[in-house]
């Protein structure tokens, strides 16, 4: 009767932990995980932040490639949308996932079948006095280690919320610098234009008069040789604009271009916030935010590992069946282990060490934000300061002299060296103009990345932006 009733227990134990309900089997969803923060408001998963997202599908077939002009907002989208390095975070969801269910498992039965007092001598020497033992253990966890466990791996899935929206504003970050970049080589390649026709008009000019013998062959000459220049400096910009082009569509995992151009405020720079404000604002960034996460997540661990420390138990039970007399009789076993010499030592000094590191990390991360955050500030107000006054102060004189230059050149009042000079020097300065736009647009992105805004947010900057001449419409 026991033997019978052992055996009817013993499979309904086994179904009941082979197969747990809400058990895990493996599969991937169909649809990419959301990400979820214990406590806290869930982060978003970008639209389309699956397999897809990447320039080539599961099935090998590349994504359509955006075409036609293209604004800040359009390639914004893409590049949440589509970027590779976003596409990732779904299935580091995904296994975060996994481990918060393996962590909350509890430990499996043991099935144990012992035979004695068999294969010896006389009336032992067959199974005729044997006594068979079949009896399940079951370990206990003692000390809450499951529940510690799963704290630890909810923390880790916290963790990736973090990575993902620090990857998340690293991706805006470059894409700003790439879509500044595209637009400042846009500008470049129509201000080396405008340089060429100038100086093919130019250098019909000096033909006439050299012509008319009003100048000398030599002024001829020196037209030739700018105009040669300008055609260069046309053709650095045309291969510029296609780098630019390449590393605008980068951003979104594109492999080539097919966009016709990029169209934004390109010369519209606000004045930037004041450095303490900027400073207070650092406390967004989630490169620092996550370290209050790290750090719940190594105390959680350190209580865990002493919670290792103290023995779990294993309660059997079962049925012992004597042959010689054809008797049956429960077995009851209990199993401690002695904590004489592994108390889970080492483990409890090194979750006590990575506790400590994990604080002078913070440290460490906030003296190096607040550094590059110093540095790009800096470099933000000075290209500022650099934008404004070559805006207002050296490119109207640098305009005008060039104007002055024409008409005295056609009056002949001065010489083709003194044209050619006030040339130069217009456009030279206009070069340095869209640098320096340049230039600010993407420490902008720099102090938005340090601060944890997204790089639209931080160009407004509070304040309505002031209109800015394009440089090259000042050319005549």
């Amino acid at each position: 009767m026991y033997g019978n009733t052992f055996l009817i227990a013993v499979v309904t134990i086994s179904n009941a932990w082979v197969a747990p309900p809400n058990s895990f089997d493996g599969a991937v969803p169909a649809g990419p995980a959301r990400p979820t923060v214990h406590g806290r408001t869930s982060l978003p998963v970008p639209p389309g932040a699956s397999t897809s997202q990447s320039s080539t599908g599961e099935g090998g077939a590349s994504a359509a490639e955006p075409n036609g002009v293209l604004t800040l907002r359009d390639v914004t989208a893409l590049a949440l949308a589509r970027s590779p390095e976003l596409g990732v975070f779904p299935y580091e969801l995904r296994e975060a996932d996994a481990r918060i269910l393996q962590a909350g498992l509890r430990p499996n039965p043991e099935l144990q079948v012992e035979v004695e007092e068999f294969g010896g001598r006389g009336e032992r020497s067959g199974f005729e006095a044997a006594e068979t033992t079949v009896q399940v253990g079951q370990p206990l966890e003692l000390g809450g280690k499951r529940a510690k466990r799963t704290r630890v791996a909810s923390l880790d899935k916290d963790l990736v919320q973090w990575d993902y929206k620090a990857a998340r504003l690293d991706v805006l970050r470059e894409m700003a610098r790439a879509f500044a970049a595209a637009l400042a080589a846009q500008e470049r390649l129509a201000l080396a234009e405008r340089l060429v026709e100038l100086s093919q008009q130019a250098q019909t000019a000096a033909a006439e008069r050299v012509r008319a013998g009003r100048d000398s062959p030599v002024d001829v000459l020196r037209a030739d040789v700018a105009l040669a220049e300008s055609r260069i400096e046309r053709q650095k910009a045309q291969k510029t604009l296609t780098a630019a082009r390449h590393s605008l569509a980068a951003t979104w995992g594109g492999r080539m271009a097919a966009f016709e151009k990029v169209e934004g405020d390109f010369y519209q720079t606000p004045a930037p916030r004041p450095p303490a404000e900027m400073t207070a604002a650092v406390t967004g960034n989630p490169d620092l935010a996550r370290w209050q996460t790290e750090e719940d997540k190594r105390r959680a661990a350190l209580r865990l590992e002493k919670a290792r420390g103290v023995p779990d138990l294993t309660l059997g039970g079962g049925v012992r069946r004597f042959e010689q007399t054809d008797d049956e009789a429960l077995v009851f076993s209990l199993a401690v282990p002695l904590p004489l010499f592994d108390r889970n030592q080492g483990g409890i000094l090194g979750a006590t060490a990575q506790l400590a590191k994990t604080r002078r990390q913070y440290e460490a991360a906030t003296v190096k934000t607040l550094a590059a955050l110093s540095e790009a500030t800096s470099l933000l107000a000075a290209t500022y300061e650099e934008v404004t006054i070559l805006h207002t102060e050296v490119l109207p004189k640098a305009q005008q002299a060039f104007e002055a230059a024409q008409q005295g050149y056609r009056q002949g009042k001065f010489d083709y060296l003194h044209l050619l000079d006030a040339q130069r020097t217009l456009f030279q300065t206009q070069m340095r103009y869209i640098d320096s736009v340049e230039t600010y647009h993407r420490a902008q992105a720099d102090v938005a990345r340090l601060t944890g805004r997204p790089p639209e947010a931080e160009g407004n900057g509070g304040r309505p932006p002031q209109p800015v001449q394009d440089p090259s419409a000042q050319v005549k």
